[in-house]
């Protein structure tokens, strides 16, 4: 699945976090990965980080999409899945999200 451009968004990666699958904005649920407009440059470089590793996992593999409602901004909530495993959990193992828990704790 490849980074999203600027445009129409259809299955594309556009954070860490959050991706585009058939046109519905899926937010990886339980984790918090840093923003890409970070508030300083460790943020910004690490959410580019976190964004290529989503990438990476994404790529070219099956995935099983357990939707769990919706967030605030209206994006469906859920935890993908594929034969690494779950990516969120991934990506926190990693170092490159955090668990979410329930407010936003600063990266820099």
């Amino acid at each position: 699945m490849p980074i999203c451009g600027e445009g129409y968004r259809v299955n594309c990666i556009v954070d860490g976090d959050t991706v585009w699958v058939d046109r519905e904005k899926i937010r990886l649920e339980k984790i918090d990965a840093p923003e890409v407009h970070g508030r300083c440059a460790y943020e910004t470089a690490l959410a580019a980080k976190a964004t290529r590793r989503l990438e990476e996992l994404l790529s070219d593999k099956r995935m099983i999409i357990a939707r769990h409602g919706s967030d605030i901004y209206g994006r469906t909530l859920a935890r993908i899945s594929t034969d690494a495993g779950e990516v969120g959990g991934i990506l926190a193992s990693e170092g490159l999200a955090r668990r979410w828990t329930g407010h936003r704790h600063p990266w820099c």
